[in-house]
């Protein structure tokens, strides 16, 4: 019998399994909708009943994943990647290189996690066969019916064989469950309302004394402590304008919004993790779906324009145990609507004992995954050539060509004095990302 609290631990570093992921192992229904709020651990607790019902890997596709957008199919992978160590895990997204993923395809992967567009794709194309697929995830299935992609989702399912397993999961109830999937006698196992984390989060409001509510963000920001922060805008141009002002105020900042090529959202997600830009200026594209760690402090710097965006963007912090600070910032042009509610007024100083601050340093390396890199080839590769210790190298998100590093800033001096480095024999580019 596989012990799943032995293997996550090992393979995730995480101590113990929360009770949603517990619940999910446990339950020996055929048909699961895991009912859980945003950043609670969902995509553990499916990696982990996949690992408990597949068999071994065999040449053929026997699960898929689908989810609603690039980012996540990208974490996703990466976690399924880790729990389910020996298989191979194929990720199919949208912009990403076709002839990658074909390559990729030229070993038959036991796992694919997609996008139901790219997936779509590729059975159009007839380079992914998944007729003997038995067990099938969508993740955030509120969210992929919310995005349109009902049709893919029902004309890649008439694709799979009989599927034994299926597990759906949703930050919110869902209303009505899918036709094209057999879901009688499906158990739900419902955690969205066990750990609500509007306990666990305190809402400020900030009064703007100009309509202009740059100058009150900045105070804002070099008022709280250390840590990571997400502001909340409503437009592109808006996320621009206010990310040029923050940079111009030598704060450690970075960008996210759809007008953004994929790699730039890549990298403010990496960077925003890994503490080398703890403060990140966001559409709404940015309050779901993306798995970012230990958020302190969600700001709005914009009223959201509705109760769900109010409260998926309040749902980036405070998650799985953590407290967490939510700040709005309003002024005499706001109309401010009956859900936007707050515990407290606050007034910024403009000046925090412990101000918030760049951690570490990302690493760019030009190999990745199809160049045969591991993030154990990194570490000691760091370790023998730059005189870091392997205790001082954080988070190493790794890619198909790619890998970026979090390292501590005092090492970059000795990381830029490499000549022509190799990492098994490969010579790699290393530079500093901003």
């Amino acid at each position: 019998m596989i012990d799943l609290k032995e293997i996550i631990g090992r393979r995730l570093g995480i101590a113990a399994p929360n009770a949603m992921q517990q619940a999910v192992w446990a339950s020996q229904a055929s048909r699961l909708v895991v009912l859980s709020p945003t950043g609670s651990g969902k995509t553990v607790a499916f990696a982990g009943a996949m690992l408990l019902r597949l068999s071994r890997p065999c040449g053929r596709v026997q699960a898929v994943v689908l989810a609603p957008s690039r980012e996540l199919v990208l974490q996703i992978s990466e976690v399924v990647r880790r729990v389910c160590e020996g298989y191979k895990v194929a990720a199919f997204y949208g912009k990403h290189s076709m002839a990658d993923e074909v390559a990729t395809l030229s070993v038959v992967p036991d796992i694919i996690v997609a996008t139901p567009g790219r997936m779509l794709d590729h059975l159009q194309r007839h380079t992914a066969d998944i007729s003997q697929v038995y067990m099938l995830v969508i993740d955030e299935y509120d969210k992929a019916l919310e995005l349109g992609f009902l049709d893919e989702m029902r004309r890649i399912c008439a694709c799979t064989g009989r599927l034994s397993s299926v597990i759906l999961t949703s930050a919110t109830r869902l209303a009505d469950l899918p036709g094209f999937i057999d879901m009688s006698g499906a158990e739900t196992v419902d955690f969205s309302s066990a750990a609500d984390p509007r306990s666990r989060t305190n809402i400020a409001r900030v009064e703007s004394p100009a309509r202009d509510k740059l100058q009150t963000l900045v105070d804002l920001l070099r008022s709280l402590d250390d840590g990571k922060v997400i502001v909340f805008v409503n437009h592109r141009e808006s996320a621009e304008r206010v990310y040029e002002r923050l940079r111009a105020e030598h704060l450690p900042v970075g960008l996210y919004h759809g007008g953004l090529e994929q790699i730039d959202r890549e990298r403010a997600v990496i960077q925003l993790n890994n503490g080398s830009t703890p403060i990140l200026v966001a559409t709404d594209l940015g309050s779901r779906g993306l798995d970012i760690d230990a958020v302190g402090s969600v700001i709005h710097y914009h009223l959201p324009g509705s109760a769900e965006v109010w409260t998926h963007r309040n749902g980036r912090t405070a998650r799985v145990d953590a407290d967490g600070s939510v700040y709005v910032i309003t002024s005499d042009a706001d109309d401010i609507p009956d859900y936007v509610v707050w515990d407290r007024d606050y007034n910024p100083t403009g000046h925090s004992d412990s101000p918030i601050r760049r951690t570490t340093a990302t690493l760019h390396i030009n190999a990745g995954r199809k160049e045969k890199i591991s993030r154990g080839d990194i570490v000691g590769f760091l370790c023998n050539n730059a005189g870091v210790e392997a205790a001082q190298i954080g988070k190493i998100d790794l890619r198909d060509h790619a890998a970026y590093v979090a390292v501590p800033r005092s090492c970059l001096g000795a990381v830029a004095a490499l000549q022509s480095p190799k990492i098994k024999g490969k010579r790699v580019r290393v530079t500093k990302f901003e």
